[in-house]
């Protein structure tokens, strides 16, 4: 039933962008995105477009068959992998790519041996649309072993994400991949290279490291996450024990173009800061939300990505001129360098790729200058960036109590010998036979305290919520359904590294730090940093009928229960969709563990 895949060769076909191989946007028939004018789309729809309130429906729908399979393989950089869960036999998975305004069918077929599965749509805000969110035990009982599930979506939104298992910590073992929507761009630019996710990869299973990782550790507390064993660059790198296996991933330019790049990191663990030597490069959008480009912070030199978060960046081609002046082979090194205080994982080695170039005196040979180390961002993302598209938030409805305010904690339950993280003072625990629309579905009012539930007013215009970390780890903070606009938080702490002594965890302060929140456009996106022992206050618009998770999106964390439930509009969620679509995919679950001995029983929060 396993079966053995050299991935090398696919990987190597998709290694190497170049100006040759890469797609600039095609000139689509009454559209004006050219070149020169980026900004625009089609008539009546650009870059200041609202996509909330219009979207320019194209009446297409594109269509995507993925297949689940499971196996042990030979990975990117030559070393076995066990039990590796793949789409359509590649890592990543197939980039599904669509037009703004296009709809999207994707057809998964489940070929795991024991597993059920439930595919997540990342940042795609599913307006009306929840019950294609794709989380089981949440919007869906899990696709079981053997069957086929669609999911049916708008494009609404453009722009660069992902795709990924939203079934325990399984998208650990590859289950993932890229979504491309094209649309406007706040910045002018030749060639669109493609995505170009960065990501850890380990080789033994995501459900053999969540084992260890649940079991309490030294004075109880939780077990360090090992390592991973290698950080792949658009699925590939060498083996860092053995550069001559694997091989660095490419990115080429010609000189003088300008060249849109699509970062994302579909790590479980590990976040980093992204650089290239010898280039600056300019922020064109911060998950999908455009970014004003005018604000000359958004030209930097490095990036720090959490896991999840996704960067569209500009890259201004050097001239032969400039390649000729850097004294080095025209070979440039990109890097994803930790964080010294190994709060947001740990890898002991300098992952990199390459960026080359395509002239005439050119040549394939290793980068021979290292450039300098980036700065260090503490495992802290910008929140620098302004939207395009202005979303102020009304500072006469912010307030914080009791009730909006969404503490975190590390839990040892001994009776268990398990670590939970919790939030609001619960680990989340959902019910796979049950996921919470279907509680809606068959006008339940009342849950599992488990679940961790909290129902969002429905007479609130817009939902603050103030989040406390009592821990010294950070957590990259996700919210499904929506983008939050990120009214403020704490910094993150100059602190030592994680054997070192707890530091103070820093309380919102209302008389000190009110006058530090931003109501006035502020960075708005679906995952931002939440820092150690700190706070941080995220905002949203009560508009999007459904159950929402809100999570941290390390998969070990999520796994360990670090995840609350809103529900939105609750009475308007059997008017916006057909809950009835929720029955025979549950029936085909139930009947599924209720007659294969062999299936893998859920041992953690099931999300």
């Amino acid at each position: 039933m396993f079966f053995r895949v050299s991935i090398i060769g696919f990987l190597q076909a998709l290694t190497v962008f170049s100006a040759a191989t890469a797609s600039s946007l095609v000139q689509r028939d009454s559209s004006c995105n050219t070149p020169d004018n980026r900004a625009c789309w089609t008539d009546g729809f650009d870059i200041t477009t609202d996509w909330e309130k219009e979207v320019p429906y194209t009446g297409r729908t594109v269509h995507y068959t993925l297949v689940l399979e499971q196996g042990d393989i030979i990975g990117p950089d030559g070393v076995f992998k066990h039990d590796a869960m793949l789409f359509n036999g590649s890592f990543p998975g197939p980039t599904i790519t669509a037009d703004w305004g296009d709809y999207v069918n994707v057809t998964i077929i489940n070929k795991l041996l024991y597993n059920g599965t439930s595919i997540h749509w990342h940042g795609l805000q599913m307006e009306d649309n929840n019950i294609n969110d794709g989380v089981g035990g949440v919007t869906e009982c899990p696709i079981p072993p053997n069957a086929t599930k669609s999911y049916l979506f708008l494009a609404e939104q453009y722009g660069t994400t992902w795709y990924h298992s939203h079934y325990s910590a399984q998208y650990g073992n590859g289950v993932l991949g890229a979504i491309v929507f094209n649309g406007p761009a706040s910045a002018n630019y030749d060639v669109d290279l493609g995505t170009f996710p960065i990501n850890d990869w380990y080789y033994e299973s995501a459900d053999q490291i969540l084992a260890q990782v649940q079991a309490p550790g030294e004075h109880g507390g939780p077990t360090i996450p090992p390592p991973p064993d290698n950080i792949l660059f658009n699925g590939t790198n060498v083996n860092p024990a053995d550069i001559t296996m694997g091989e660095y991933a490419r990115v080429v330019l010609t000189p003088g173009l300008k060249y849109r790049l699509r970062l994302f990191n579909p790590s479980v663990n590990y976040a980093y800061t992204f650089s290239i030597v010898g280039h600056n490069f300019t922020v064109i959008a911060t998950d999908l939300v455009p970014v004003n480009t005018t604000d000359p912070s958004t030209t930097v030199s490095s990036l720090f990505i959490a896991v999840g978060q996704r960067f569209d960046i500009i890259i201004q081609g050097k001239t032969e001129e400039e390649i000729a002046s850097d004294g080095g082979n025209g070979n440039y090194w990109i890097n994803a360098t930790q964080p010294i205080s190994g709060y947001c994982g740990n890898f002991y080695g300098k992952p990199a790729a390459i960026l080359s170039y395509d002239f005439p005196d050119a040549t394939d040979e290793l980068p021979i200058v290292d450039g300098l180390v980036p700065e260090d961002l503490r495992c802290e993302d910008s929140t620098d960036f302004r939207p395009v598209v202005v979303r102020d938030v009304p500072p006469s409805e912010f307030s914080i109590s009791e009730y909006n305010t969404l503490p975190v904690h590390l839990m040892n339950d001994k009776k268990q010998s398990k670590v939970f993280w919790t939030i609001d003072n619960v680990a989340i625990n959902v019910s796979w036979e049950q996921p919470l629309l279907e509680y809606i579905r068959e006008d339940i009012t009342f849950w599992p305290y488990s679940e961790n539930v909290l129902e969002i007013p429905p007479e609130s215009e817009w939902s603050f919520w103030l989040i406390e970390n009592k821990s010294k780890i950070p957590h990259p903070m996700h919210l499904h359904g929506h983008d939050f606009v990120i009214v403020g938080r704490s910094p993150a702490p100059d602190g030592p590294g994680l054997s070192d002594a707890m530091m103070p965890v820093r309380h919102f302060d209302p008389v000190l730090d009110t006058s530090s929140l931003n109501f006035t456009n502020p960075a708005r996106r679906d995952v931002t940093m939440l820092p150690g022992n700190g706070w941080l206050i995220v905002a949203f618009q009560n508009e999007n009928p459904g159950a929402w998770l809100f999570h941290c999106h390390i998969a070990w964390h999520v796994s360990m229960g670090l995840s609350v439930q809103f529900l939105e509009r609750k009475n308007e969620i059997k008017e916006k969709m057909d809950l009835n679509l929720l029955v025979d995919n549950c029936a085909a679950w139930q009947s599924y563990i209720d007659t294969n001995p062999p299936y893998q029983p859920k041992n953690d929060s099931g999300v």
